[in-house]
């Protein structure tokens, strides 16, 4: 199914640009993942300078909870600090290169787009950032203190005073930061799927149903509290993006239509000598 996926993929590249060998898409697909690697690991290092003020954001929800639990969290392991900073680094480091990823995915796919798409690139690129940081400023400033909340007094009523372990902790914050950062990127996806043809409007419009219920059930997965608030804010947000995506197919799918039933121009008859 990948390799069917790629040969598919490339054939789409391949549109406006010289045949070229499978084996050497593989090759540019190859630098293109040694690329976001390496800008990955160095925002990663330049974030461990600031590791303080990291651990300091992140713990900023939970006081919003209990101003107290922060300094409560236990730290069980020895090496806990440095593999805390190095885990909160990473994230970070991801964040900050984002649009660079972006960029990098991009110029992969250029060669299928036309002169007029190109035009579209930059601004697609800062969409796509801005609904990655939108999904990561909504979760730390309203799921994040919500479902803390929600688990600090559960675990309130059934066992007194909770402590949580550092590890722990930072390890749920990330993971549900950088979850709502990518799950926004949903539009950009679904776009992408069918600029390829993939997919098209009338597919989207006809399983809309189908879509609207993953798309819960993804909700509840990456926001799993019984909180209806927290499923919500999650919930919402990703079907009202998807509501945006089938109409951006339709009028994808409208300009293609219109440009194939363009008539081609007719070419100048050669002057009579």
């Amino acid at each position: 199914m990948l390799f069917s996926f790629l040969q598919r993929f490339f054939q789409f590249r391949d549109q406006s640009d010289e045949v070229k060998p499978f084996l050497q898409h593989m090759e540019e697909l190859r630098w293109m993942l040694i690329k976001a690697v390496v800008t990955v690991f160095l925002c990663m290092g330049g974030c461990l300078f600031f590791r303080k003020e990291l651990v300091h954001l992140a713990r900023v929800p939970l006081d919003t909870v209990d101003p107290e639990m922060g300094g409560k969290l236990i730290t069980l392991g020895v090496v806990d600090s440095l593999t805390i900073s190095f885990k909160l680094a990473f994230y970070a480091g991801i964040v900050v290169s984002f649009p660079l990823l972006l960029l990098y995915v991009a110029q992969f796919v250029v060669p299928a787009l036309t002169r007029k798409e190109k035009k579209y690139l930059i601004p697609g690129i800062l969409l796509g950032f801005g609904l990655f940081l939108s999904g990561v400023l909504l979760c730390y400033f309203f799921v994040l203190p919500q479902t803390l909340e929600f688990f600090f007094q559960d675990a309130k009523n059934l066992f007194g005073s909770p402590s949580w372990t550092v590890r722990d902790y930072f390890s749920f914050v990330t993971n549900m930061l950088l979850a709502f950062g990518l799950a926004f990127e949903l539009p950009i996806v679904v776009m992408a799927l069918v600029g390829f043809g993939f997919i098209s409007f009338d597919l989207m419009n006809r399983t809309r149903p189908y879509a609207i219920t993953l798309l819960l059930i993804l909700a509840a997965v990456i926001a799993p509290t019984p909180d209806p608030m927290t499923f919500l804010a999650m919930a919402a947000p990703l079907c009202l993006l998807y509501e945006a995506c089938i109409w951006l197919a339709w009028l994808i799918d409208r300009r293609r239509t219109r440009r194939l039933e363009l008539p081609p121009k007719e070419e100048a008859a050669p002057p009579v000598s």
